[in-house]
C-alpha cells in the first residue's frame, strides 16, 4: 500500500491506497474538493460533515444519472455502482476517523 496526502477543503488527509491508484485518488479527491467548495460557497450549509454529505449525495447523483441509458457507465449493474461506492466510503472513513479525534 501506498499513501498520498489529498487536500480536501483545505484540510490535508493520508490516505493510502494501491499500487498504481494513486493518481485516480488524487483526482477523486480534486473532484471531491471541487463539489465539497461549491457546496460551501454556493449555499448556508457551513457543517463539514453536512457539506460532505450533500456532496456525496451529488457525487452519487451524477453516478447513477451516467449509468442510466446514454450515460456514461451503462454497461455498469448496480451492484458494480454499490461496489465503487463501497469502495469510496472505505476511504473516507480512512481518511476521516482520525480527524474525529481532533474535535
Amino acid at each position: 500500500m501506498n499513501q498520498i496526502d489529498v487536500t480536501i477543503m483545505g484540510q490535508t488527509y493520508k490516505l493510502a491506497c494501491k499500487e498504481g491508484e494513486q493518481a485516480a485518488l488524487q483526482q477523486a479527491a480534486v473532484y471531491l474538493d471541487g463539489k465539497m467548495c461549491a457546496i460551501r460557497d454556493s449555499s448556508k450549509i457551513k457543517g463539514t460533515d453536512r457539506i460532505a454529505v450533500m456532496a456525496a449525495l451529488s457525487v452519487s447523483a451524477d453516478l447513477l444519472a451516467s449509468k442510466a441509458p446514454g450515460g456514461l457507465f451503462p454497461e455498469m449493474t448496480i451492484a458494480d455502482i454499490k461496489k465503487e461506492i463501497h469502495s469510496m466510503n472505505d476511504v473516507l472513513d480512512s481518511a476521516l476517523t482520525p480527524q474525529e479525534n481532533l474535535f
